[in-house]
């Protein structure tokens, strides 16, 4: 499960890298989803209520 965890903080850090923001937002919200899969797997509920809301409003930010 923590590899979970790792992979999530790779692809959050990871998008931050980048200078494109569609690519930006793309890349954090797959972060969110494995953060989310991890949150839910350890049955944090922050963590799932954070990356919950992080994916919408990335899913938003990409479509709007």
């Amino acid at each position: 499960m923590n590899i979970l965890g790792f992979v999530g903080m790779g692809l959050v850090i990871g998008s931050f890298l980048t200078k494109n923001i569609k690519t930006l937002r793309l890349v954090n919200a797959l972060g969110c989803i494995v953060f989310l899969a991890h949150g839910l797997l350890i049955q944090d509920p922050a963590t799932i209520a954070t990356n919950g809301a992080l994916l919408a409003i990335n899913g938003y930010r990409l479509v709007a």
